[in-house]
């Protein structure tokens, strides 16, 4: 009674009450560890293939064997770099299933399987812990569930990325060898271009008369928007102009390629040294190479010569100077009448306008808004979210994240998707085995190796497209903003034109007032105009 008291007293002299924050123990975990493997091999050589199915092997084996365990997936990829994850399928189809909530834990080899750039390595190791998986490393004996990993993971990725490095300044320094002394060989063909047996380049007379109609007509007078619809009228009955993709971008690419004309400059663009590796065009940061006569040409150099001083004056009429385009452009939508905002000018000051309203006053109430009103309504919308939106992203994401997961959490299509890899998984060692022990011919291995291959190929393809049909890609467009803020600075100074392209897909301006500005995951908010021109 007389501790009752007190306590009584206590809350009567302070309005606040005493909490004690008892701290949540984890979850419990009522069903099995859902576990994944990765595995990767870095060329085409026989015995690596045999690494490669043996890795498929040994990791099916292991997780389906540990009773504590259920098999997810292993997730292979096959004389691809290492380099750079964007060029592995199979490590962004692991990465997407863990953000699914398929998976626990992942197992791989060592961290020079997993990844030779420390940034993402540490960018996917990072990611995946945030969503509770932890990824070992046998081979190190690391696991990044525990304090230590990430920093175990650093270091052996960086012996792994000084090691990609020196390989690939080799190969630089190879490659400009053979560039100053002209016995360069591009490994890719422009449209209109093929090999023969000897690897002779020759021309290829069907897709070469396609390239001669471009120059033409281009010269004739139609613009590079023309040729591309016509081309893609008769992609649809003519068989050489199916494999191609017939953009604008792809016929001015064709207009410009001095390829064409027999000739071959060297290193128009190169890839960065810094990881990620990226390529850049060559502005005269690195030097070039003219060579003559390299192959046979489809056009004459004067042909060649007028399409490229009619692409200049066309730039020019387009583009005069003091109005290059800029990535508000194509962005800003009216929303009064629903037309398109272009870029004006007017007494040396830059303003963009409602096409409609530009046209006929008293079709749109909409006027002009300077471009510099937009720039400062995006820096105000980048501080809000950076400092106050965050918590908002976040809860949106799980929340879609849980209903996501609930749709595909033991799902009949996956189990038994993950059983029929499973058992080409076995198969496939079990034939490697065969095969080392003299009991198979090679052409019925290589015959039944393809097949095998094949058949993973299919199965895991089949998954895929059911997992993709169920994803919602509000998810993943909800994580990129999240990741852009997270690494963003605090606060924006000045208009980042690339920052405002990866967070906004469109600006809708309300009225003269008033822009809504719509986000890359479609979320949008709204920032009035401060200033507006009457």
């Amino acid at each position: 009674m007389n501790g009752q008291t007190a306590i009584s007293g206590s809350l009567a002299l302070n309005s606040t009450p005493h909490v004690i924050m008892i701290p949540a123990s984890g979850p419990v975990r009522t069903r099995k560890l859902r576990v994944a493997a990765y595995a990767r091999v870095s060329s085409n050589s026989e015995d690596q293939l045999h690494s490669f199915a043996a890795q498929n092997a040994y990791y099916t084996e292991l997780i389906t064997g540990n009773p504590e365990w259920e098999f997810v997936d292993v997730y292979a990829d096959e004389g691809i770099t290492g380099t750079s994850v964007e060029k592995r399928d199979d490590f962004q189809r692991l990465l997407k299933d863990c953000r699914r909530g398929r998976i626990d834990k992942v197992l791989t080899k060592s961290t020079a399987r997993f990844a030779r750039n420390t940034s993402e390595s540490l960018i996917a190791v990072r990611e995946l812990r945030d969503l509770g998986i932890g990824v070992c490393f046998e081979e190190q004996g690391i696991d990044t569930a525990q304090m230590s990993g990430e920093l175990l993971t650093a270091i052996f990725s960086m012996i792994a990325q000084k090691e990609s490095e020196a390989i690939s300044e080799n190969i630089r320094w190879s490659i400009r060898n053979r560039m100053e002394n002209g016995t360069f060989t591009a490994t890719s063909l422009p449209f209109g271009y093929t090999r023969d047996e000897t690897g002779e380049i020759k021309v290829d007379l069907q897709r070469a008369g396609y390239v001669k109609e471009i120059f033409e007509a281009f010269l004739s007078g139609r613009n590079t928007k023309e040729i591309a619809e016509e081309m893609k009228r008769r992609q649809e009955i003519e068989t050489p102009l199916q494999s191609y993709q017939w953009t604008v971008h792809a016929i001015a690419r064709i207009l410009k390629n001095e390829k064409y004309t027999g000739n071959s400059l060297w290193q128009k663009s190169f890839m960065t040294q810094t990881l990620p590796r990226r390529y850049k065009v060559n502005k005269g940061e690195l030097a070039q190479y003219y060579v003559k006569d390299t192959h046979p040409p489809i056009i004459t150099c004067s042909v060649y010569d007028k399409a490229q001083e009619l692409l200049r004056i066309r730039k020019e009429q387009f583009h005069p100077q003091g109005m290059e385009s800029s990535r508000l452009s194509g962005h800003i939508e009216c929303g009064c009448c629903g037309s398109t905002f272009r870029k004006v000018q007017h007494g040396g000051k830059v303003y963009h306008a409602c096409r409609a309203h530009t046209l006929d006053r008293k079709k749109c109430p909409t006027k002009q808004i300077p471009e510099s009103e937009f720039e400062h309504a995006f820096l105000r919308l980048y501080y809000k979210l950076r400092h106050r939106g965050m918590p908002i992203l976040s809860q949106l994401l799980t929340d879609l994240q849980t209903v996501q997961n609930g749709k595909l959490l033991w799902s009949l299509d996956i189990v038994e998707a993950n059983k029929q890899i499973a058992d080409i998984v076995r198969q496939e060692r079990l034939l490697a085995e065969l095969k080392q022990q003299g009991l198979v011919d090679p052409d019925i291995y290589i015959t039944r190796s393809s097949t095998l291959a094949e058949q993973l190929r299919t199965a895991k393809l089949e998954k895929e497209r059911f997992l993709e049909s169920e994803e919602d890609q509000t998810i993943r467009q909800t994580q990129v903003l999240l990741e852009i803020l997270e690494t963003g600075p605090e606060f924006l100074e000045a208009f980042d034109e690339e920052l405002f392209s990866e967070l906004v897909a469109k600006i809708i301006v309300e009225h003269n007032e008033c822009l809504r500005f719509r986000l890359v995951n479609g979320l949008e908010l709204t920032e009035t105009i401060e200033r507006t021109v009457r």
